[in-house]
């Protein structure tokens, strides 16, 4: 899942509007925002296997210390904590957090096939295989997107264009990279994945920009 992960980042402003939308990017997709240096460092592998998937070519082969169940757990309660030293005492925001950190095992779990790895050490795989119904995770992983996106523009309102522009921007940019990705050659080595999976950092950027461009609602 890809623009699934962002959904509920945006949906989450709901809910705490007091944490930048960077820093709730940053939470969902910690996961993927680790794997790829992983990766590069050898640590955790992918292949690049076209078929593997009928939405993906990527073999996972390992990543327990990035998508295991247990280490999300761990990292969820990470981030609280660490949010709780930086923010001080914001028990919403330090639930949205960790929801948002260990939501990418629950929305990864539904989509991938039987890969996602429980423990660090264990043999045992779980996944319920979405990605091989490409319509049907199409229409999950799209209306998910529409409906966190729509969360996001009724509870924050922009304070200039930077608010409204840069935010529309974002949205069809995350757009266009999910559906480059669905329909789009595979990439030529696990190496350009790893490297492509960077990229995701700007995003972050990007959020934390467009968010200071805009304010929450009064309810």
């Amino acid at each position: 899942m890809f623009i699934g992960h962002y959904a509920l980042a945006f949906g989450a402003k709901q809910y705490a509007p007091a944490v930048s939308l960077g820093t709730l990017f940053v939470a969902c997709q910690f996961a993927d925002l680790l794997w790829p240096t992983l990766v590069v460092l050898g640590i955790e592998r992918v292949e690049v296997d076209p078929g593997n998937t009928a939405m993906t070519p990527l073999n996972f082969i390992s990543y327990p210390y990035s998508h295991s169940m247990v280490m999300l757990v761990i990292w969820s309660a990470l981030f609280a904590l660490a949010y709780r030293v930086i923010k001080g005492w914001r028990p919403n925001a330090m639930a949205a957090i960790a929801t948002l950190v260990f939501s990418h095992f629950v929305l990864d779990f539904v989509t991938h096939r039987p890969d996602l790895p429980l423990t660090l050490t264990g043999t045992h795989r779980v996944g319920l295989g979405l990605w091989n119904s490409p319509m049907a995770a199409l229409a999950v992983e799209v209306t998910l997107f529409a409906a966190g996106t729509a969360v996001y523009v009724v509870v924050t309102r922009a304070r200039d264009r930077v608010g409204s522009l840069g935010l529309w921007t974002l949205i069809a940019f995350l757009s266009a990279i999910y559906f480059a990705a669905i329909f789009g050659p595979p990439p030529p080595t696990s190496s350009a994945v790893a490297m492509a999976g960077h990229l995701s950092w700007l995003f972050v950027a990007w959020a934390y920009w467009v968010d200071r461009h805009r304010s929450a609602r009064q309810p």
